[in-house]
């Protein structure tokens, strides 16, 4: 009983270390600047929908399936190029949505198809490899494309502003529009994993996957589809964040590195983590850029290092 008290009051301790902090500074920047504060909420949370957009599809692969796949990024390029294409040529949006997504997702099918399964449970290999295959990736896209920024233009429904809104006044609709897509795929992503048919007999193959195969699934197939669905998501964020972001050589890392701290932060395999894991992610990088743009880098950094220090496993992670 003793050691439990003690348990609790750790972690009490720990979570006032962290949050006293965000309470302090928050009641501080709405007296000293509330439009400023609000502003750089909605940018942090429709940034944090971005994120979590491109890293459940790092969640699916990485965090569940344990399949490392550091060319993640690159589809995320990938799926923003394809769009930016067929929205230019076309100026249908939800085209481009779909051939981003198909792009990367039949990218990923081929990736996961032809050379990671071979290598299940190998993470040093599939690291290397895709590694290898994200540089490839890369260059074929910078030599397509040039270096020169490319951005999509928002869909005619979403262009300018919302106005009217208490204390902020006006707020692009684009990126309100960011929060909405972000919640609807979270969850559907959920539904999916937990409330499916398909989902169950992923979660079973990760768990065991001789036991499924005996039981007359085709293993491979479910983990193909798997595989194609995270990296069709990466796609779907790059058409996204085409508009928002632009589209040029750096990104793709910029995002994978995006998905491995939201994974990491939130736990892995968990479509309900990811999402939290992106909205620390989202809101640290731009309240710090907003209030102490020198260290908004670090910020980012001692709250990944904070979190793991009080939970290992991330926010929601569980024993392996």
């Amino acid at each position: 009983m003793r050691s439990m008290s003690r348990h609790t009051r750790g972690r009490l301790a720990a979570w006032l270390l962290v949050g006293g902090p965000i309470v302090l500074f928050s009641v501080w920047a709405l007296f000293d600047n509330p439009r400023l504060y609000l502003v750089t909420l909605l940018n942090g949370l429709t940034l944090a929908a971005l994120y979590f957009i491109v890293a459940s599809g790092f969640t699916l692969v990485f965090g569940l399936m344990r399949n490392v796949n550091l060319a993640h990024g690159s589809l995320y390029l990938l799926g923003g190029y394809i769009g930016y294409v067929v929205a230019t040529n076309t100026g249908w949006w939800p085209l481009a949505l779909a051939a981003g997504f198909l792009a990367a997702a039949l990218a990923g099918l081929l990736i996961q198809w032809l050379i990671l399964r071979h290598m299940q449970g190998q993470e040093l290999r599939q690291t290397m490899v895709t590694i290898g295959l994200a540089i490839v990736i890369a260059d074929v896209l910078l030599w397509i494309f040039t270096g020169q920024v490319h951005q999509m233009e928002a869909p005619e429904f979403l262009q300018g502003p919302i106005r009217n809104i208490p204390l902020i006044k006006a707020y692009s609709a684009y990126r309100l529009s960011l929060l909405v897509m972000g919640i609807v795929i979270g969850v559907l992503l959920w539904l999916l994993l937990n409330r499916t048919r398909v989902g169950m007999m992923i979660r079973a193959g990760v768990d065991d996957r001789g036991m499924l195969a005996a039981a007359g699934v085709n293993v491979n197939l479910v983990f193909a589809i798997t595989f194609a669905l995270g990296a069709g998501l990466a796609g779907l964020g790059g058409v996204i964040g085409a508009v928002e972001l632009s589209m040029v050589p750096g990104e793709d890392t910029r995002l994978l590195l995006a998905s491995l701290i939201v994974v990491i932060v939130g736990g892995m395999g968990s479509v309900v983590g990811a999402a939290l894991g992106a909205a620390i992610l989202g809101l640290a990088e731009t309240y710090g850029l907003a209030y102490a743009p020198t260290y908004s880098v670090v910020l980012t950094f001692v709250i990944l290092i904070g979190v793991l220090a009080f939970r290992p496993r991330g926010i929601l992670g569980k024993a392996a």
